[in-house]
């Protein structure tokens, strides 16, 4: 499944209606200095994530949810936005899920005595731990589960070729390129005969 991300240069329309509604909102990041694959695939290297159900604030604050469950340093914000997009676009679709996303985001606020967003690293984590089982933090890792990993700019990050069928077989494909991981121990890959 392929997902690609907004060019913030290509003109946005938008209705004045639609850009007023309650819940509307426009996320917006630039792609880090050192993304080179990712920069690679991206079009441009600013990207906009156009949200129906979601304020900015809030997903802002989501896509922090997300980076803390499943960090990666080195990962771009635009990759952990889709996982926003996909979260925003349940919202959209179903009120509770709405409803249970706000409360959750308002419970974050309520557990840090004030702004969860505003405090540093690890205090966010050590409250989003407390949320672990919630319908809150399940529905966010079980959308992140799907929408971070299988995409390709996610994929090229982390340097997987996709499905093994598409070319013929890991062993046409050159599986012995693994190269991020060490090398093992000679008793445990003997020299073939």
């Amino acid at each position: 499944m392929s997902k690609t991300i907004a060019n913030v240069d290509a003109p946005v329309t938008i209705s004045r209606r639609r850009f007023l509604k309650t819940g509307s909102g426009v996320l917006m990041g630039t792609l880090a200095a050192g993304s080179g694959t990712l920069a690679a695939l991206a079009p441009t290297r600013t990207w906009a994530l156009s949200m129906s159900a979601m304020t900015e604030n809030e997903g802002r604050k989501l896509l922090k949810v997300v980076r803390g469950i499943f960090p990666h340093d080195t990962l771009d914000d635009a990759v952990y936005a889709l996982v926003v997009k996909d979260l925003d676009a349940a919202a959209t679709n179903d009120a509770n899920v709405a409803s249970m996303l706000r409360d959750g985001l308002k419970e974050l606020d309520k557990l840090a005595s004030g702004d969860w967003a505003g405090l540093d690293y690890l205090a966010r984590e050590n409250i989003v731990i407390k949320m672990a089982g919630s319908d809150f933090f399940e529905k966010i890792r079980g959308t992140s589960v799907v929408s971070l990993y299988n995409n390709e700019m996610a994929w090229a990050h982390f340097g997987y070729e996709g499905a093994s069928y598409e070319m013929g077989g890991y062993f046409d494909r050159g599986f012995q390129d693994l190269d991020w991981l060490p090398a093992p121990d000679t008793a445990a890959s003997p020299a073939k005969a």
